[in-house]
């Protein structure tokens, strides 16, 4: 075909912007990560070339015969590992200090924790405070509605449950009785062939190891903890509900209050990073209770299908559970496997199993890449490491409330490093 019409220059003015404007993103990229490179090799460079004029200035000295006191006392070493120990001692330093930290952070977890679930409430409905707010509400009385809303919520979600699963428990452990015997049958006519003599030993075994650990200790202290317990329950609830109605109603304050203890050199970044933190935070948990409602509503709709009991019940502890990444849902989604199990058998709990899956195969490879972006994007390591170091902080509340920490630590390196790019210099005499 000719290229002189008009017909072959009007597909060129359309595909040439596109071309264009998808080839940026790889662009930027590659540019992003050869800056970072160049930049991490200007550093060593630099540092390098310091010792080495230290180490001139040294030899400069000795052949004057003036080399200083502490030079002549001290044998030579390689600048090398002069280097390598100055960053050792320094990494020890602060892993030394994480650990202080986390020490700390461990006794007070009855009031770190609810202040950090405070946190994520707070980030989760704070658009309807600035929504009230915006309607002439005034923002205290906003914030007391909101949080007022939340608790009738919750409380509302965790009373439909709790009845379905009153309701049907008589059911439940007819059917669970009635699984234990095929299970019992399919152990002595299925591949393993037990009789019923080590069946009941094992059984034995098991009861009488329950037996032993109610029976171990002395009963009076065991009470003593479970009221110790349900005490720092209840206080860590209120902690949670005041801790959230000033963050939504006196936030702002809050945060320039503790800006100003900071030296007036680091206020600036220190602001600027907290911001970020906030709005990595806020974008996290709106796609993290995105993200749960999908699972639990997935989950729900197979269970209905092969008419699993609980649905209601099942698809709370599923909507819950998806608060923890990658295991929580999971974990959530065996209990219906389980309850599918004793109420229809092996066939149904397959299927189940396999619709579990499924749903948590399309949130992890369709829903979280979509709605999580740059700022929140956490590698899937990272986030199993913070999971395994929030259970053993602080147990089930710190795997709850690690990986959005780790999100908004993630983006505050990632905004510091951008803001430290501006600042570094090549040095003059740092080109070889």
């Amino acid at each position: 075909m000719s290229s002189d019409g008009p017909q072959d220059h009007q597909p060129e003015s359309v595909t040439e912007p596109a071309s264009e404007s998808a080839a940026e993103p790889a662009e930027e990229t590659q540019r992003g990560r050869r800056e970072n490179t160049e930049r991490i090799a200007l550093r060593v460079l630099n540092q390098l070339n310091q010792v080495r004029r230290e180490r001139e200035q040294e030899f400069a000295h000795a052949a004057d015969g003036v080399l200083p006191r502490e030079s002549r006392d001290r044998p030579r070493v390689p600048y090398g590992i002069d280097v390598a120990s100055a960053w050792a001692w320094r990494l020890l330093l602060i892993v030394a200090a994480g650990w202080v930290l986390a020490k700390a952070l461990g006794h007070l977890q009855v009031v770190v924790i609810p202040i950090v679930v405070a946190l994520l409430i707070s980030a989760l409905v704070v658009p309807l405070v600035n929504l009230a707010e915006r309607m002439r509400v005034p923002r205290s009385v906003g914030a007391l509605l909101v949080v007022l809303v939340v608790v009738a919520i919750i409380a509302s979600m965790l009373t439909f449950a709790g009845r379905e699963v009153a309701a049907g428990a008589s059911d439940l452990a007819t059917q669970a009785a009635a699984g234990l015997d095929k299970l019992r049958s399919w152990l002595q006519t299925g591949p393993l062939h037990l009789t019923n003599n080590q069946i009941d030993g094992w059984l034995n075994s098991l009861q009488n190891a329950l037996v032993h650990w109610s029976k171990d200790g002395n009963p009076v202290g065991k009470v003593t903890a479970v009221g110790s317990i349900a005490l720092d329950v209840v206080a860590a609830m209120f902690i949670v509900l005041f801790s959230t109605y000033f963050f939504l109603a006196e936030g702002s304050r809050i945060w320039a209050w503790i800006v100003r203890l900071a030296p007036r050199s680091a206020r600036t970044r220190l602001d600027s990073s907290g911001k970020v933190a906030w709005i990595s935070l806020t974008q996290f948990v709106r796609a993290t209770v995105i993200v749960a409602a999908v699972d639990a509503i997935g989950i729900m709709i197979g269970a209905a299908v092969l008419d699993v009991p609980f649905v209601a019940a099942i698809g709370v502890l599923v909507f819950l559970g998806a608060f923890v990444p990658i295991l929580g849902a999971t974990v959530a989604g065996t209990v219906a496997v389980l309850i599918a199990f004793v109420d229809h058998g092996i066939v149904t709990a397959l299927i189940m199993l396999g619709w579990v899956v499924a749903v948590q195969q399309l949130e992890a490879h369709g829903l979280q890449p979509f709605l999580l972006g740059r700022w929140v994007r956490v590698h899937p390591l990272a986030v199993i490491l913070s999971i395994a170091t929030g259970v053993i902080v602080a147990g089930v509340a710190g795997a709850l409330v690690a990986v959005p920490l780790a999100a908004a630590t993630n983006a505050v390196a990632l905004h510091l490093a951008s803001l430290r790019e501006d600042t570094d210099q090549v040095e003059p005499d740092a080109a070889v």
